[in-house]
């Protein structure tokens, strides 16, 4: 008996996000894939999402979506946050993908979180610096200097900033939609060099966390991904409320 066709399509996404379905007669998606823009240091690499229903594995049809991918990224790299040990990371090993780090994942409740101390946090007064935020879609291609002074809007990313007098000193970054409805992806906080020390990390985390849910009420909870061996950043992740769920590794596959 010969395979049902499948055809790889474009469906459309948010802004600045580039999405694919595998589809099979009559109208079943038996996979999907995604590129999403990542703020931070490499705006120009996005994160890759890819899945292939388990029934409809081993029929090539990961590779086709990858291939759409890659046909389609313009940046140097395409980065993979895969579970260790899984089927995804074997599919990124095959592929030619390189091993460059661990990772862990924590997560926060927001039904654990106390918002009266959460305010006291937001509140605290940090000499020479103010918060700032912005809302919107992010692009292709997202500076975070350039985003926090750029007009705010709905979307699916929410921004919290420290700046001290025009200068950026601290961010983190939230996107809902690229999880489950319920649940956002946060990424930081990072702080720049020539501001650590003055708790300038915690300070936007918790103000992101509070911010995010008056922007988006539906979301109940918020993953974090950090490198496992960034000590500093899951201590203040803990003070604020965020448990491990669970690891994985992040892959890198080169583009030519």
């Amino acid at each position: 008996m010969s395979e049902p066709p499948i055809h790889v399509v474009p469906v459309p996404a948010h802004p600045g996000v580039a999405r694919w379905q595998a589809m099979a007669p009559p109208g079943a998606a038996v996979g999907t894939a995604g590129l999403w823009p990542v703020p931070g240091v490499r705006p120009h690499v996005p994160e890759l999402s890819l899945y292939v229903r388990p029934e409809w594995r081993r029929r090539g049809i990961g590779s086709r979506l990858l291939t759409a991918i890659r046909d389609r990224a313009t940046g140097p790299l395409l980065v993979a946050d895969v579970p260790a040990g899984s089927p995804a990371e074997a599919f990124c090993q095959w592929h030619g993908f390189r091993h460059a780090r661990c990772r862990r994942h924590d997560l926060l409740t927001y039904g654990d979180v106390h918002q009266a101390w959460l305010g006291e946090l937001v509140d605290t007064e940090h000499p020479g610096y103010r918060l700032l935020h912005w809302t919107g879609d992010l692009p292709g291609t997202p500076h975070v200097a350039e985003l926090i002074r750029s007009p705010s809007g709905p979307g699916t990313t929410v921004l919290t900033a420290a700046d001290a007098d025009g200068d950026l000193a601290a961010y983190a970054v939230a996107v809902v939609g690229m999880l489950t409805r319920r649940r956002a992806r946060q990424y930081g906080p990072a702080v720049l060099p020539g501001h650590r020390g003055r708790r300038l990390g915690r300070w936007v985390n918790a103000a992101l966390i509070q911010r995010l849910r008056a922007e988006h009420p539906h979301i109940d909870e918020v993953e974090a991904v950090a490198g496992a061996d960034d000590p500093g950043l899951l201590a203040a992740r803990a003070d604020l409320g965020f448990r491990i769920r669970r690891k994985s590794h992040l892959y890198e596959l080169t583009l030519p």
